[in-house]
Formats: structure tokens, sequence, C-alpha cells
């Protein structure tokens, strides 16, 4: 992942370092004003795209959140060090869950993330980079392991939210439409992970736009 940040937060030098990789090589500077704030349940999940340390004391303010889950795991960037500083400030739980936007779901991942939202204290916040692909998937996973339909599940990659159904991250409503069709009304969602989902046969199936690709992976540059 690109960054100059040098992993120094305890002097101003190193602050302004952090938030000069945040705001230009992180993209951050688009995230100042347009934060992809939504929500998933009410009073138990909300998504975003990655909060600044003002969007996400402000989320902490309007919805109560208690839990940070971050799934782009451990980027070592500007954004991470700032966010996970100002998440400490507010004593707020912080998870690293990462998460492909360009792959079959892992299924290692999926029992990972249902046993977070089993256990994090509520309201939590999920965020990847932009708040349309990851943060999508993890909504929708969440519908799903609350009982939810595939319907309901695939609405949270939207275009609303940025997400291309036609480029690469289209394996993800691919996932849904595949719990859809094979495990649905059949048996529970995370039974169907455990038991049925083979994430080589997704990944073997599926096939991208390239147009959609190039504006989601050249243009966009989404992760």
């Amino acid at each position: 992942m690109d960054t100059i940040f040098k992993g120094d937060l305890s002097t101003p030098r190193g602050r302004r370092n952090a938030w000069v990789d945040a705001l230009f090589v992180d993209h951050a500077i688009f995230r100042l004003f347009w934060t992809n704030f939504a929500v998933v349940a009410p009073g138990r999940l909300y998504r975003s795209n990655h909060p600044t340390p003002g969007n996400l004391r402000a989320f902490a303010r309007k919805a109560g959140i208690r839990s940070v889950i971050n799934l782009r795991g451990q980027a070592k960037n500007g954004s991470d060090a700032l966010s996970r500083e100002e998440a400490r400030r507010l004593g707020l739980d912080f998870y690293d869950m990462a998460m492909e936007s360009r792959g079959p779901p892992h299924k290692a991942r999926i029992l990972r993330l249902a046993e977070i939202f089993a256990t994090m204290r509520a309201p939590a916040l999920i965020h990847c980079k932009s708040g349309a692909d990851r943060a999508g998937l993890a909504a929708g996973l969440y519908i799903l392991i609350q009982g939810g339909g595939a319907a309901a599940a695939m609405r949270q990659l939207s275009l609303r939210h940025g997400h291309l159904r036609h480029s690469k991250t289209g394996v993800l409503d691919a996932f849904f439409r595949l719990y859809q069709q094979t495990g649905e009304g059949r048996k529970p969602f995370l039974d169907w992970v455990r038991e049925d989902y083979d994430e080589n046969e997704l990944r073997q199936a599926f096939r991208a736009g390239r147009v959609a690709e190039f504006i989601n992976g050249k243009l966009l540059r989404r992760e």
C-alpha cells in the first residue's frame, strides 16, 4: 500500500507527516466532507469510509459508537494511525478485520467477523477505505448472520455507496447470490459458510467487466 507515513505521531513533524499522508496519499481529503455514513442496523451497526479523527468523534456523538471494526486491517499509513489514536482517546474498542474487495470472501474471515459481531460492544462502526465494497460486504454479512435475507444483504452493495458490481468487486454480489441460490431457506447462513461454501469455485466462476474494473481500480484507485 502506498504511504509516506514514518510511523511517528509523537512529534509535530511526525503528526504533520501523518496528515499529509492521510490527506493526499490515502485520499482522506475527500473524506473530510464525504463520510459515506449509513445505518445498517439502528443502535447496533453503522458503516462509513475511513473516518478522519473529526468524523470519528462526530460518529461517536451522533450514534453512540463504542466499537470500530477496521476492514482494511493494519494499513500502517497516516489514516490508520490517526484513527487508531482517536479511537483510544474516545475509549472505543478497536478490531482489525481485514477483508478483500476483489476476491471471494474467505471462509475463515467470515467466521471471525461473525465472532466479532457476537461479542463487540454495540453500537459499532465498520469501515474500509471508501465505504463502498468491504463495508458493504461486512454490512451484508451482518444482515445474514442476524437471520436476514440475501436480497437485503445485496442492497448493502449499492451504487449509492459507490459499489460497481460489474468490476472485480462484483464478486461480492456473486457471493450473496450464491447463498441465495444454494443455501437460503435450506440452512442458516453460517452453517452454509462452514459446510457448503467453496471460495475457489466462486473465484473460477466469476468474471469482471473490463470497463468497470478500469474505473474502479485505475481511476478511483480503490483497494
